[in-house]
């Protein structure tokens, strides 16, 4: 067999024990389907009458942005379990057997992608129940569902790091908080037009605002422009430089 071949073999072993633990773990459960949820109905029924953001249902505006909170939010469950599996001893006992070195992040980083897939199904589907009213064809929901996949790959790789970096469980529980708050300061909510100069110019030009207003405008059949290029410009950009920076802080992690 090839090197190839059991790289593959040993990664989707891991993966298959990620996407048990999403079962067994009821705090994954809550952040993945529950808390992204509860976000989008505060805002649909607690501040959206109170926000004016043109002549779109708030609810059709939000919840693009809903959805990018959801994935950085999980991305916590990432960074807390590789941190986990590196202060219990797991990783020493993989190293002792015939495994890839790359399989423990990878088991990781899918398994975080299989828990955002359920949640954006979820939270779409309460997005219609309370309003949400989407005007894409198959082709606008195709590309918003490949930016989002490519966004939270990279949001993935990056908690990965962020777990490889902490030095305690308790720590990456903290470091991973980092991630959560980036779409806030983004055209999540609202208009980046209603902001002062300053914070509008960082909204405009940081890498979670193209990700929201490419999906939004797919996702409601309005011109996208050059925001849905510059997402994947920026994310395919990040997991290019978080993949291999997460190989070799996992290796001497390990070495350790």
């Amino acid at each position: 067999m090839t090197a190839l071949y059991w790289t593959a073999n040993n990664s989707s072993v891991l993966i298959g024990r990620s996407i048990r633990h999403i079962f067994r773990n009821p705090d994954q459960a809550m952040t993945a389907i529950f808390l992204p949820v509860a976000i989008m109905l505060m805002f649909r029924y607690v501040f959206g009458g109170a926000i004016d953001v043109g002549g779109t249902a708030y609810i059709d505006y939000v919840l693009a942005g809903i959805i990018a909170i959801s994935v950085t939010f999980n991305s916590t469950s990432t960074t807390v379990g590789v941190a986990d599996d590196l202060e219990r001893g797991v990783v020493e006992r993989f190293r002792t057997m015939p495994m890839s070195s790359t399989a423990v992040l990878t088991g990781h980083v899918v398994g975080a992608l299989a828990r955002n897939v359920v949640s954006l199904a979820i939270m779409i589907g309460v997005g219609l129940l309370i309003g949400f009213s989407p005007a894409a064809g198959v082709g606008g929901w195709l590309a918003a569902l490949g930016i989002l996949l490519v966004f939270t790959l990279a949001v993935s790789w990056v908690a990965a790091i962020l777990g490889l970096l902490a030095g305690s469980v308790e720590s990456a529980a903290g470091l991973g908080m980092v991630l959560v708050f980036v779409p806030y300061l983004s055209s999540a909510f609202v208009p980046p037009s209603t902001m002062p100069g300053g914070l509008r110019a960082f909204v405009e030009n940081q890498p979670v605002t193209p990700v929201v207003d490419s999906v939004r405008n797919l996702l409601l059949g309005a011109p996208v422009g050059d925001s849905a290029w510059l997402a994947l410009v920026w994310w395919g950009g990040i997991t290019l430089a978080a993949v291999p920076v997460a190989g070799a802080l996992f290796r001497r992690r390990a070495r350790r």
